[in-house]
C-alpha cells in the first residue's frame, strides 16, 4: 500500500509527528494503562495517518482525527485482551485433575524442554497434550489453521522427543502438566 506524498506533505507530516507524538503516546498510555504499549499504539496511529495524510492534512482538525485513531487502536487492543483472557479462563476451567505425586525431575525436564521451543510450537503442544484440546479447538484458540496446528505439534513433539530422549514425550508432557491421561491415549 504505497503512499505517494510530495516533499511539502512529507515535511508537514514530520512537523505534525514531532508536535503530537508525545501527546498521542500519553493518550494511549492513559487509555490502556500500559506504558509499554502506548508508544506502539501512537506509532501505529501515526503510520495510519501517514497512509492517509492527503485527507488528514485537509481536515479541519487533524489532531482530533489522530486522537480518534489512537482511541480506536486502544479499544481494539482492549477487546483483544478480553478475548484472550476468556480463552485462557476457558482452558483452565476444562483442566483435568492434577497427578498425586508428580515426578519433580521429570516436570523440570519437560518445562526446560518446553521453554526451548518457539512460542507457537510450545502453545500447540501445551494445548494439545496438557489441556487435551482437539486440533480444531487448538487452532481456534491460536487463530491458526488446523494444518498449522498439526505441523507445529508434530515438529514440536519431535523436538521434545529429541531433547527428552524418549519416545514417550506426550505422556511425560501430560504428567508434568498434572493432567491424567485419557483412556486410549498414550
Amino acid at each position: 500500500m504505497g503512499t505517494v506524498v510530495d516533499d511539502d506533505a512529507s515535511v508537514e507530516f514530520h512537523d505534525f509527528f514531532e508536535r503530537h507524538y508525545a501527546e498521542l503516546s500519553r493518550l494511549a498510555r492513559l487509555l490502556t494503562g500500559e506504558p509499554d504499549i502506548a508508544d506502539d499504539l501512537a506509532a501505529d496511529a501515526l503510520l495510519a495517518l501517514w497512509h492517509r495524510w492527503d485527507r488528514v492534512r485537509a481536515a479541519d482538525r487533524p489532531v482530533a482525527y489522530a486522537r480518534g485513531v489512537v482511541a480506536n487502536l486502544a479499544r481494539t487492543r482492549a477487546r483483544s485482551a478480553v478475548r484472550e483472557r476468556r480463552r485462557v479462563a476457558l482452558f483452565w476451567s476444562q483442566r483435568e485433575e492434577r497427578a498425586e505425586n508428580p515426578d519433580v525431575a521429570g516436570v523440570v525436564d519437560v518445562q526446560e524442554a518446553l521453554r526451548a521451543l518457539p512460542f507457537r510450537k510450545r502453545a500447540c503442544v501445551v494445548l494439545r497434550h496438557a489441556f487435551d484440546l482437539s486440533e480444531k479447538d487448538t487452532a481456534l484458540a491460536l487463530g491458526v489453521s488446523v494444518g498449522t496446528v498439526k505441523s507445529q505439534t508434530s515438529k514440536a513433539m519431535a523436538e521434545l522427543q529429541r531433547r527428552l530422549g524418549t519416545e514417550r514425550a506426550a505422556p511425560r508432557m501430560r504428567a508434568a502438566a498434572g493432567a491424567t491421561p485419557r483412556p486410549g491415549r498414550v
